[in-house]
């Protein structure tokens, strides 16, 4: 019996996905790389349910505020964290890059690359304008069409702001969004109980199509951004828990579902529902998951911020082009801007770095040539930081904004209090610790 209940966790189904996922992709690669739409369409289940997560999550939560104005206070305590650890990913990608040189020795000629196989260029917002432009739909239902969530966190922002000022005029359609809320967290839980099949779709495309040999191509990049993404865990995401009086490995125990999911998918929008959830359940108040988690998973990509800079060096090493500490910092400035506001989707750190080579113009853009065949490698490692830095970002702000039960996150992650399926409490709290 215990052996079942063992196999009923979601955790274990989605490993379990994982290593048939691998093993189909290496015996049977015909057949593995048929299996991309079981992949493909557990993604599109969840990009239908993720705006009505976010409009129902934080309309609800600005709704039942008593005083509007902590919205701000909250979304200012949020950008300034997200700020300061996005420039702190950014340099220590520069510092790594620098020290080590991974590019270095290569001496390719770009004339002999083609730019043709960089994708997604020509997707990217190009300025401020057009940024902002992007966040604001064409329509109120045209913001849960697209896949824009700063579109939909912008509607439910405004939503939730009449429904506070309405008051008990609104009462009635505050009471009803609560309730659809229920609903949405149910279909939620149905489609998480399919990741296991969309991992193993996943997983056998991939290596399918790149072959165990993936691994081995642009090894030393490869050891390198990962060897990075694991001090960064360690010491500035452990850093900043210790400051917070939580243990980083029990949060990561805690999201072990959510963290598997978003590496096998490449994908950290394709947790953003259940993830909401669990951290309601661990002890944040939802005016603060409700505006910081949908923000960071598109201001907050810290291991996307470590890659932009890593990769940006790599490729101007491997074609003999000198950046200078001048040259470098202003490229970090403009990866500032131009990586605010990319969907948590597979590869769209590599669109924002093909973006950001176009704006700063001293990397040629053909060079991006290099690297896309072991981007989905490298995205392994941004997909597990970006999940896992934005729980504890909504830790910050939590306990910044006094929001956030600190008792009930250490019985919580210590495993003392049965919270799998315990409906996660509405109302702000204060932090005890």
């Amino acid at each position: 019996m215990s052996r079942l209940r063992f196999l009923k966790q979601l955790w274990v189904q989605v490993l379990l996905g994982a290593v048939l996922g691998i093993a189909v992709g290496l015996a049977f690669p015909g057949f593995g790389g048929a299996m991309k739409p079981l992949s493909d369409w557990f993604i599109a289940l969840i990009t239908m349910i993720v705006a009505p997560v976010i409009f129902c999550v934080v309309t609800t939560g600005i709704a039942s505020m008593d005083n509007v104005r902590r919205v701000g206070r909250i979304g200012v305590k949020a950008l300034v964290y997200f700020v300061g650890l996005s420039l702190l990913s950014m340099l220590i990608g520069l510092v790594v890059a620098n020290v080590f040189k991974p590019g270095a020795g290569m001496h390719v000629d770009v004339g002999s690359l083609d730019a043709s196989s960089v994708p997604g260029v020509k997707n990217t917002h190009t300025g401020f304008t057009d940024f902002v432009s992007g966040i604001i739909p064409d329509t109120l239902l045209s913001a849960f069409t697209g896949d824009n969530i700063l579109s939909a966190l912008f509607v439910a922002i405004l939503f939730g702001f009449a429904l506070n000022v309405a008051g008990e005029r609104a009462r009635v359609l505050t009471n009803l969004i609560s309730g659809l809320s229920d609903v949405v967290f149910r279909i939620v839980s149905w489609i998480m109980r399919l990741a296991p099949i969309g991992t193993f779709g996943a997983l056998a495309a991939v290596v399918s199509t790149y072959g165990a040999g993936s691994l081995a191509q642009l090894g030393y990049l490869i050891l390198l951004f990962l060897a990075t993404c694991v001090l960064y865990v360690l010491v500035v995401l452990g850093g900043v828990m210790r400051a917070c009086r939580l243990g980083l490995f029990a949060l990561m125990r805690f999201l072990k579902d959510e963290l598997l999911i978003a590496l096998s998918t490449c994908s950290s929008e394709a947790v953003l529902p259940q993830f909401i959830r669990k951290l309601e359940t661990l002890g944040a108040g939802r005016p603060v998951v409700g505006i910081t988690v949908p923000a960071g998973f598109s201001f907050n990509l810290d291991g996307s911020a470590v890659y932009l800079t890593m990769a940006s060096l790599f490729l101007a090493q491997a074609v003999d082009i000198h950046l200078s500490w001048q040259q470098q910092l202003v490229m970090v400035g403009v990866m500032m801007l131009t990586s605010k506001g990319t969907a948590g989707v597979a590869g769209g750190a590599f669109v924002v770095l093909a973006s950001s080579v176009t704006a700063i113009g001293h990397v040629p853009l053909a060079a991006l040539a290099l690297i896309v065949g072991v981007d989905r490698i490298l995205n392994e490692g941004r997909v597990f930081i970006n999940v896992l830095g934005n729980a504890v970002a909504t830790i910050v702000v939590g306990k910044w904004e006094k929001d956030f039960d600190h008792a009930r996150a250490r019985r919580v992650l210590a495993g003392e209090d049965p919270v799998e399926h315990e409906e996660p409490a509405r109302e702000a709290r204060v932090t005890t610790g």
